[in-house]
């Protein structure tokens, strides 16, 4: 192994240290200061002395006067005496100049006196010496203490609001404005590569050329053409963003720097620019390089919306300057910028113009084999089945972000090993998506046998009237166990469509309507578990007049703005009798899905009622059920000949 391979496995400096030696250092000058005084004399007291010195044992006394002690020191021949054995030093460095006797005396006067009456008594020959007893190191160091103790507090704060007590970037009160961006190495940091990206073809090949160019930029610039500055991912949550810039990380052999768009907010002015200005001079030192900025609607969004305070906003600042580094005077060329955002809507113009985020890629929910694709990417490390059909999978999750379809995968490795099984099957993939959509069974829930009964009327009334509609989706499975906060649920399998027409519109809100007009038809009696079906019909009924234009008294208009400046606006972009019409053409039209619905129930009112038996008994039915009662399905269409993308809303469940 070469030294430069070798791990240094030395212990890291720490500042905590430097910190004890000073303290330690303070300790010892005041402990060992005062001429070895520090060294403990025995104890005695002021009777036992005057004893002593009528005896002649004592050759001198050290008073001292700001403390009220007497420091005593014994003649050679008294220290031989078994009385003073308890003065001898027991000390590992025994000093010779130490006191043998040391006690406190009451009034200095009055001790004076005897001490003189004693000495002239007994015609004694003691010294008598007068001192203060001073500690200079120790009470500098006492000074010093408050103000050490209040600038260590100070330190301390600053150090947590500029973003940690680490030694890095940005850890320290005088780093506060350098970039939190975290520098990749291809070798060790990831390993995710576009191999490890299903599906997103479109998207991965506008990266893959942006990383073949920083690897070949003679190929590219020999023609002319230059770098593009900037790569704007967008689409909705869950679909790839993060992992194809975590692939272009893994595939581009050129420095790699990561951040997300909240690491330049701070509460101190100024910072965000200047975290900025570092995160692009460190890519221009390094350049050729990459950075990419996760969640960049955190700074971009559009200067001067719901600014209502007048003041000058720290975030527009940090957006001025990210406006400035990407395309301004002094550009460096082989920087490029990558960013996601799930809300390009908001994002600021200048942000969005060629020469700074020149592509925009539109990263949108996979299709039937996109999904296909990422079911075996994630399907890798997971033990299934040997008769585990990935098409049966793709064709179950229509609207599944690719982030989906991996909690799927987990739920059902998840579920198999709960049932004890040695392999995941395609009974657990189903119950995962269940789990995910409807939320957790709740089989001991209470709930009487008239709420039961209503409950499965009214499941009967949507499975029958989506039966008998054309364009309504097809019934998967029925259910009347509780599940998350439904008390019931129709599982459905929308038919996969790229634009939809008013008559399929009608006709999907008629079977969502189903439930009501069930409850009607049988109970002549209404209830509030169609909360959930009543805000979708609503919506979809909106949808029609305000939207897409699909309704013949407003006409041919939209209401729809794309920008989202309506967003910010206390107005509405219609008079008072324009909304009077909307309101009425929306009433309109759920009330007359509503009667279709009540007219093909009355019509097919024994099965209606055979299938809800056929429910009560058995709590759960599927489409083979529904063929018994109903017969085949005349709308019924091939699915080998269907290959169109699927839309979402594959299940529908009542509010309690």
């Amino acid at each position: 192994m070469s030294k430069e391979n070798i791990p240094n496995k030395k212990p890291k400096f720490s500042a905590y240290w430097i910190y004890a030696i000073v303290i330690a250092i303070f300790l010892s000058m005041t402990l060992f200061s005062g001429d070895g005084q520090w060294q403990s004399a025995a104890r005695t007291n002021q009777s036992d002395f005057f004893k002593f010195l009528k005896d002649g044992d004592i050759s001198k006394v050290l008073i001292i006067e700001n403390t009220s002690k007497a420091k005593v020191f014994l003649t050679k021949e008294a220290q031989e005496k078994d009385i003073h054995k308890k003065t001898k030093s027991k000390s590992l460095f025994p000093n010779a100049n130490a006191p043998h006797y040391e006690f406190t005396y009451g009034s200095q006067e009055n001790f004076e006196n005897k001490f003189d009456d004693i000495v002239r008594d007994n015609n004694l020959s003691v010294e008598r010496e007068f001192d203060n007893d001073t500690n200079f190191i120790g009470d500098i160091f006492l000074t010093l203490l408050p103000f050490i103790v209040i600038i260590g507090i100070w330190i301390f704060l600053m150090r947590r609001m500029s973003g940690g007590a680490g030694g890095g970037a940005g850890g320290q009160i005088f780093n506060i404005g350098k970039s939190k961006a975290k520098l990749f190495d291809e070798k060790t940091d990831t390993k995710v590569s576009f191999k490890d990206v299903a599906g997103l073809e479109g998207a991965k090949e506008e990266v893959q050329e942006i990383v073949d160019f920083l690897k070949n930029p003679d190929k590219y610039t020999s023609l002319g053409g230059k770098i593009p500055k900037g790569a704007l991912l967008v689409g909705p949550p869950g679909t790839g963003k993060t992992l194809l810039a975590k692939a272009v990380a893994g595939e581009a052999k050129v420095p790699f720097f990561s951040l997300s768009g909240s690491d330049f907010v701070e509460m101190f002015v100024g910072v965000g620019a200047s975290r900025v200005r570092d995160l692009f001079k460190q890519a221009k030192d390094k350049s050729p390089s990459i950075i990419f900025i996760d969640e960049i609607d955190a700074i971009g969004r559009a200067r001067g919306k719901s600014n209502f305070t007048g003041s000058n906003d720290e975030r527009e600042n940090t957006l001025n300057q990210l406006l400035t580094e990407m395309d301004g005077f002094g550009t460096n060329t082989n920087v490029i910028v990558l960013a996601a955002t799930n809300r390009a809507d908001v994002l600021d113009k200048a942000l969005m113009r060629a020469g700074r985020f020149d592509r925009q890629i539109y990263v949108d929910l996979p299709d039937l084999r996109e999904r296909k694709e990422i079911f075996e990417v994630h399907l890798r490390p997971i033990k299934t089945a040997e008769t585990l059909d990935t098409d049966f999978l793709a064709k179950q999750t229509p609207g599944f972000s690719g982030a989906d379809i991996a909690n799927v995968c987990n739920e059902a490795a998840l579920i198999a090993a709960r049932n004890g099984k040695k392999a995941v099957d395609k009974q657990d993939f189903l119950d995962a998506v269940d789990r995910i959509v409807g939320g957790l069974e709740k089989k001991n829930k209470i709930i009487t046998p008239e709420e039961k009964k209503t409950i499965a009327y009214h499941e009967a009334g949507h499975a029958t009237v989506s039966w008998m509609l054309e364009h309504a989706a097809p019934l998967v499975k029925v259910t009347i166990v509780p599940r998350g906060q439904s008390l019931g649920a129709a599982w459905y399998l929308p038919e996969e469509r790229l634009i939809v027409r008013p008559e399929q519109m009608l006709d999907e809100m008629c079977a969502t309507l189903g439930g009501r007009a069930a409850e009607k038809v049988i109970f002549d009696k209404i209830s509030t578990g169609a909360l959930s079906d009543l805000e979708k019909v609503t919506k979809q009924a909106r949808g029609m007049v305000t939207i897409y234009g699909l309704n013949e008294t407003v006409g041919n208009l939209t209401y729809y703005d794309s920008s989202g400046q309506t967003d910010y606006g206390f107005t509405k972009p219609y008079s008072e009798e324009t909304a009077q019409i909307i309101d009425k053409e929306i009433s309109k039209i759920i009330e007359e899905q509503y009667e279709r619905a009540i007219a093909l129930l009355e019509t097919n009112k024994d099965k209606l009622t055979e299938l809800a038996e056929h429910l009560l008994d058995k709590e759960v039915i599927f489409k083979d059920d529904l063929e018994k009662i109903f017969g085949k399905r005349p709308f019924e269409k091939v699915e080998e000949t269907t290959e169109v993308p699927s839309d979402d809303d594959s299940t529908e469940s009542k509010a309690s």
